[in-house]
């Protein structure tokens, strides 16, 4: 394959991070495999960021998403990073991650176009840089899931089986994901920026992210503070939505929140059947710190881990500095709270606000977890009479709920009918259900047959559409259920 038929699929890169001090990178091209094999193209977001599948072969398109070919105007690197990890603080990196560079769109937007298993990095440490199929093809069905709720995330381009083993417990078949970002600046990067005990890099850092995703507060009297608000209050936003649907990140230290404000790292993560705050399905996560009902005040741990960071930029008085950064962090719950509640009255019909509100909602969810209910058939049946032939309906106190829940949407203005419509519009029929990911999973992996799967990825993309192939939740749940770090 020549570099001209490589460039005329509509590549368009610029490499605005390199421009930072060599601190934040390696330059690292991508390690070669011995036999790329197209699993998943995701044509929509191929078109979106300006590329055209029809100029080259899946062959071809083999060998670009693995690595084995570079486009011409690429400039591979990995990132440096730190992060706190379960609590514990350490330096990171990119060890089995290449940039290939930033993607501008046809309309202008810039997108890292990342390869994740690529091959090891000197950010390794002893890991071997690679990444197994089944996780790869993980990471692409729930991020492309979670687009598809209108929740940020980075998105999944494309999964490649690399005819290569990887070593974990056992033999596992090697693939490379190429995720796409708005960037991969996190947390741990601003961490990683502490750690060099240099101002003026962490200056340069700070202003680079700003003009990259936060240009308003530019404008702004203390551009940093301002800096610091915005982020907290796009986190504040994303935890909650995580939250209205159910979705258990499973490794939220500080190297997995993007500062852009997007899902990042699908590793152990999962969607809930039956509704209990307490959920966990992460294998390595025995103490329940990144449990459902924990994600908002661990989120706000992160916030102040990255306020610390900015410290010597919010104020040149270091008491000021702090009493600034602290109000904006504690701030934090108050945010969490107001856009949690605006999706819950959302999920449950309310077009107008009383106080009430959150008393209503709050028992709603204590019923649920007595009665072991499934989070996401619950919310989607109230919006119809299929609610009556739920378990739940059994439980008296649930049927009290209820008549007090249908009082309180049938005296609205709009009326009850346009409250149903509002419910069916923000609670999802289809999520990607354990059981479900796992099938899809098992028979790609194991059997090579990639039919299940891809239906599945196609059901997802129409996540309020009732098809009851997809949206029923398991006969007999796994309560032991768990998942593992995508390595």
């Amino acid at each position: 394959m020549s570099r001209q038929q490589i460039e005329k699929v509509g590549w368009d890169f610029d490499h605005s991070y390199i421009k930072l001090p060599k601190d934040f990178f390696a330059q690292q091209s991508p390690i070669a495999v011995s036999n790329p094999k197209l699993i998943l193209l995701n044509e929509p977001l191929l078109k979106f960021l300006g590329l055209n599948k029809e100029n080259l072969s899946p062959e071809a398109w083999s060998n670009i998403f693995s690595g084995n070919e570079i486009p011409e105007k690429a400039y591979p690197v990995a990132q440096a990073y730190a992060g706190h990890q379960f609590g514990h603080f350490t330096l990171l990196g990119d060890g089995r991650a290449v940039l290939l560079g930033e993607q501008i769109s046809p309309n202008g937007e810039r997108f890292d176009i990342q390869f994740k298993g690529s091959g090891q990095t000197p950010y390794s440490r002893r890991g071997d840089g690679r990444a197994a199929l089944g996780p790869m093809l993980r990471e692409y069905i729930i991020s492309e899931a979670m687009h598809a709720l209108n929740i940020p995330t980075t998105r999944s381009l494309a999964v490649v089986a690399t005819g290569d083993s990887v070593i974990r417990d056992e033999e596992l078949p090697g693939a490379i994901l190429t995720r796409v970002a708005k960037s991969h600046i996190r947390v741990g990067t601003f961490q990683f920026a502490s750690t060099l005990n240099d101002v003026n890099k962490l200056k340069i850092l700070a202003d680079y992210t700003i003009d990259r995703h936060y240009p308003a507060c530019k404008e702004k009297a203390n551009p940093y503070l301002a800096f610091l608000k915005a982020v907290i209050e796009r986190q504040a936003l994303l935890v909650s939505q995580w939250m209205h649907v159910g979705f258990i990140h499973g490794v939220m230290n500080t190297d997995n929140m993007s500062i852009s404000g997007e899902t990042i790292d699908y590793g152990p993560c999962a969607f809930m059947d039956r509704y209990h705050p307490e959920t966990v399905f992460s294998s390595i996560d025995r103490q329940g710190r990144y449990a459902y009902c924990n994600q908002p005040p661990i989120a706000q741990w992160n916030l102040a881990r990255f306020a610390e960071t900015l410290l010597p930029l919010i104020d040149q008085d270091t008491d000021k500095s702090i009493q600034l950064a602290s109000q904006s962090v504690n701030s934090f719950s108050e945010q969490f709270q107001k856009t949690w509640l605006q999706g819950m009255r959302q999920k449950i019909g309310l077009f107008d606000e009383e106080a009430s509100d959150v008393n209503l909602i709050n028992e709603l969810l204590v019923l649920m977890q007595k009665n072991k209910a499934d989070y996401t058939l619950t919310f989607r049946h109230l919006s119809s009479d299929a609610i009556l032939e739920d378990t739940i309906f059994k439980d008296v106190s649930f049927n009290a709920w209820y008549k007090k829940w249908l009082h309180r949407i049938q005296k609205q203005t709009e009326g009850e009918e346009a409250s149903r419509l509002m419910m069916l519009k923000h609670n999802p029929a289809i999520i990607p259900r354990n059981y479900l990911v796992e099938k899809a999973l098992s028979t790609a992996v194991n059997d090579q047959d990639y039919r299940f799967l891809n239906d599945f990825i196609a059901a997802l993309q129409k996540p309020y559409e009732d098809l009851k192939v997809y949206n029923e939740p398991p006969l007999d749940e796994d309560t032991s259920y768990q998942t593992f770090c995508g390595t």
